[in-house]
């Protein structure tokens, strides 16, 4: 961390006066904030001034970044209203509540004459309201976007071709019939989100691909070694400058962004297990179970009879704060091939020789960090995008196995068996790592490598 720092003040050094300024307003969720300082970093690296605008809510440490400026803003929101449990309901909310306080940040900040000028800004896709903003003030807006491409043209897809193709409301949530707009997504692989206002949803989804065709460009944490059809659909679609660049974090040594306290007892605990033995299980920042699904969960763990380095959540199970729902005896009964933590470094986790698979909710951001590694998957989407992504991991690059039905104990015993003690799961070990030689390929020379400098070039045209 403190070489990658002090590599980017010799560049902070080396390009002053040459590079222009761009300002980031990230959506504050962990999913969302990782990518977007990830890009800060690749975008300083270049040569580029960067400026962080953020909210109160899930603001990030700003003293881990000493080579950027940072510039805090009022959210307005409530405790209550900060929940993500009706994740439409937060995210209109945020467009709401944030426009005042974000104008008048940005009007500051431009008005600041003895700053390098300012070339643009990047915002968060679903920070929608951001484009009016930019538009008033004459500033060209670039959008993020922080899961898949093929995931995006779904979502954007949904108040219009899906609903009046009746896919939407879906009436069959484990139907196996094909989507044929969307191929090779079932009915039981659409989106589903997180409320029971389908009205509201299709407001915000709409908003979010209008203002996205109405900004000035797209960046993808992505490449076209993974998404080539997904892309070339995207520029039909969207005819606006497309910059793939992604994998984010492989443009630097893994660092750390998380808003929560990672436990690095999990690294020494890997040190002393066989090298490809263990199942690394995560479900990301947002995902809650309950008890029922959590002691399933437990039980074919447990049962597998395989090393496992499982990640609870203070609070992720309803009704506990952490693992009191663990039955009496459970620790005992697994010591020496289990360690559990509140949270995890997961790209050291994921890099790690003891690791053989991840058992994950399949965030973008996860996804990306296990092809990276070559570490196979076992796939349980929640909600949103997770559930066209996990698609595309076991079906399209087979590199994972999808568990697709209801929790079951006997059920993620034989997925854990499967993925690392069997043939299957050397099977998909072979082919995730040469899907990750491929992604290398690609951000050393050539597309992400050539997109990112198309990139660079376009921001310091403005």
């Amino acid at each position: 961390m403190q070489k990658m720092k002090q590599a980017s003040m010799d560049n902070q050094k080396a390009s002053v006066g040459k590079g222009r300024r761009v300002i980031l307003f990230p959506m504050p969720l962990q999913g969302h904030i990782t990518p977007m300082l990830q890009l800060a970093n690749i975008l300083y690296n270049k040569g580029l001034s960067i400026t962080i605008i953020y909210t109160h809510l899930n603001s990030p440490n700003t003293s881990s970044y000493p080579h950027f400026t940072f510039c805090s803003i009022s959210d307005g929101f409530s405790k209550d209203e900060a929940s993500t449990t009706n994740y439409v309901a937060f995210m209109t909310l945020l467009n709401v509540k944030c426009v005042v306080p974000f104008q008048e940040c940005l009007e500051k900040l431009l008005s600041n004459v003895e700053e390098q000028p300012i070339a643009c800004l990047i915002s968060d896709a679903m920070l929608y309201f951001t484009q009016a903003v930019a538009d008033s003030l004459k500033l060209p807006r670039i959008v993020l976007r922080t899961s898949n491409i093929a995931s995006f043209l779904v979502f954007t897809a949904i108040p219009g071709l899906l609903r009046e193709k009746g896919y939407y409301p879906i009436q069959d949530p484990q139907s196996e019939a094909p989507v044929i707009e969307f191929p090779p997504l079932r009915v039981k692989d659409l989106p589903e989100t997180k409320t029971t206002d389908d009205a509201t949803r299709d407001q915000l989804l709409s908003l979010l691909a209008s203002q996205t065709k109405a900004s000035s460009g797209m960046i993808w944490n992505s490449c076209r070694k993974l998404e080539q059809d997904a892309i070339t659909a995207l520029e039909q679609e969207f005819p606006i400058p497309i910059f793939t660049i992604g994998p984010f974090h492989k443009y630097f040594p893994a660092y750390s962004s998380s808003l929560l306290s990672q436990d690095h007892s999990c690294i020494s605990w890997l040190d002393k297990q066989a090298p490809k033995s263990v199942i690394y299980v995560s479900f990301g920042s947002i995902v809650a179970i309950n008890e029922t699904e959590f002691l399933e969960i437990a039980w074919g763990l447990a049962n597998s009879g395989v090393p496992f380095l499982w990640v609870v959540r203070p609070r992720s199970v309803q009704g506990a704060e952490w693992v009191e729902a663990l039955p009496k005896g459970y620790l005992e009964m697994v010591d020496g091939r289990c360690h559990i933590v509140k949270w995890a470094p997961q790209q050291e986790v994921l890099a790690h020789p003891a690791t053989g698979g991840f058992w994950t909710h399949n965030g973008w951001n996860s996804t990306l960090e296990s092809i990276c590694e070559g570490v196979p998957m076992i796939c349980h989407p929640n909600f949103g995008d997770q559930s066209v992504i996990a698609r595309y991991v076991s079906y399209v690059w087979r590199v994972g196995l999808h568990l697709e039905k209801k929790l079951e104990r006997r059920v993620i015993e034989r997925a854990i068996r499967r993925l690392i003690l069997e043939a299957e799961g050397l099977e998909l070990r072979s082919r995730i790592i040469g899907l990750k030689e491929q992604v290398d390929v690609s951000l050393k020379g050539g597309s992400a490598y050539k997109s990112l400098e198309s990139l660079i070039s376009y921001i310091q045209s403005f």
